[in-house]
């Protein structure tokens, strides 16, 4: 086998792992960004450890094939990134969708969740979620509300009471 052949496979391989390690893996296409834009987004990425690469899109493709996801070339058209989420399900897809907000570039081609291949459409709609901190305030909150009616009405008859 060739040096680049032997890379390439590593690559592969190395695609795989993160692949496999992640809570989400978003496909973005890039195209129309600036240098400057690029280097916020990834700013931004590293503060919620998100990994941001651009890999060839035949390796990308190979990689999630040789997982088992049924990927084909035409999902893979044009100029793409990839967003690797490893410890928020929706960082990776919520940053990304922050940026197209402001700057009105970027699109979602597609993501791998909850091991399966999901549409853009999809990862909008994840990308429109709060972060995982803020939805498990709004659970406690609502898990919360019973319990203080309860005190609230023990607390009006025990006053009534008195």
């Amino acid at each position: 086998m060739s040096a680049n052949r032997d890379a390439k496979v590593e690559l592969v391989k190395d695609i795989k792992d993160k692949i496999q390690n992640a809570k989400s893996v978003v496909i973005v296409n890039y195209g129309g960004i600036t240098v400057a834009q690029d280097t916020e987004l990834r700013t931004k990425f590293r503060a919620e450890n998100v990994e941001y690469r651009v890999y060839k899109n035949r390796l990308i493709l190979r990689a999630l094939n040789e997982l088992g996801y049924e990927v084909n070339e035409d999902m893979l058209q044009g100029t793409n990134s990839v967003a690797i989420s490893y410890d928020d399900e929706t960082a990776g897809p919520r940053i990304i969708n922050d940026f197209m907000k402001k700057n009105k570039i970027m699109e979602f081609k597609f993501g791998v969740m909850n091991a399966q291949v999901v549409d853009g459409a999809y990862v909008q709609k994840i990308a429109s979620l709060p972060n995982k901190p803020a939805l498990i305030g709004q659970l406690l909150s609502v898990l919360n509300g019973p319990i203080r009616g309860v005190c609230v009405a023990l607390n009006a008859v025990a006053e009534k009471g008195e």
